[in-house]
């Protein structure tokens, strides 16, 4: 995760008057200000008042959420909660607890859809496993733990084309950039990416050089797609996940992307 892109959340670590407690009893407790403004004025004032008291944040969206006067707000990497008026925030994840569906979750997935065919594939690693039919890309970090895990769960899916972008975040791994380069610059970046994943081995010096990689131009395109964490997964219908998912979800999500995906495939 890279923190220095988290404004928001930074100023709200900052600000300890602002608790998930102070928040519920707002909403709980009537209030001594003037109606709430009618529906098309409220993420306006939303948007005004959260931009103001936090500069450097950024609303991108406010929409009502599945909560009776509870308005979500999607700052482009996060979504988080808020009243009418801006005053007081919740941020963490709102569940449906009949479905216990993550409706933050779900939300913030539906809110990072991309355009899968227009990402720039010459600048991945490109790794084709079975018939490789089902196809997906992934931003990792080769020294992400999280990243790691989900390589593990990639282990037993197949007919699958995935598209690695070679995502080091140097801020908490200050050794993943370098890693990277040697990785890209191999002579089978497959294998080498592969070999580093679950073997820990790097490429042997000599097996491959280049002076050259795709890591700042693939930093600047994390930056378009708002991806603050990795390992960051998009599949063909454009959906995105973030974290280590299950073998199970990967699975599902790849089955149902196969389903909605029209038009030419990557190559």
């Amino acid at each position: 995760m890279k923190p220095d892109q988290r404004t928001l959340t930074r100023a709200w670590r900052q600000a300890p008057h602002l608790t998930v407690a102070a928040a519920i009893a707002a909403f709980a407790l009537p209030h001594a200000r003037a109606a709430a403004p009618s529906k098309p004025d409220v993420a306006t004032t939303i948007r005004q008042t959260i931009e103001s008291r936090y500069p450097g944040a950024h609303v991108m969206d406010v929409q009502p959420s599945a909560m009776p006067g509870v308005y979500e707000i999607f700052m482009g990497d996060q979504i988080v909660y808020s009243d009418a008026a801006g005053d007081y925030l919740i941020i963490g994840s709102m569940v449906d607890t009949q479905t216990k569906q993550n409706l933050t979750e779900a939300r913030l997935n539906d809110h990072g859809k991309i355009d899968f065919g227009a990402l720039p594939f010459d600048r991945a690693i490109k790794i084709v496993k079975g018939n490789g039919s089902r196809k997906f890309a992934v931003f990792s970090d080769p020294d992400c733990p999280f990243c790691q895990q989900l390589e593990k769960s990639l282990l037993p899916v197949t007919d699958v084309t995935m598209y690695l972008f070679l995502f080091p975040i140097a801020s908490l791994h200050p050794q993943a950039p370098a890693k990277a380069h040697a990785i890209w610059c191999a002579k089978d970046r497959a294998a080498a990416w592969t070999q580093w994943m679950q073997e820990k081995k790097l490429p042997a010096a000599g097996a491959g050089s280049c002076s050259s990689d795709p890591l700042d131009a693939l930093q600047r395109l994390g930056d378009t797609l708002h991806i603050n964490s990795t390992p960051t997964l998009f599949f063909a219908d454009g959906r995105r996940v973030a974290g280590a998912i299950p073998t199970a979800e990967i699975e599902k999500l790849l089955s149902v992307s196969a389903g909605r995906t029209k038009g030419p495939a990557p190559h």
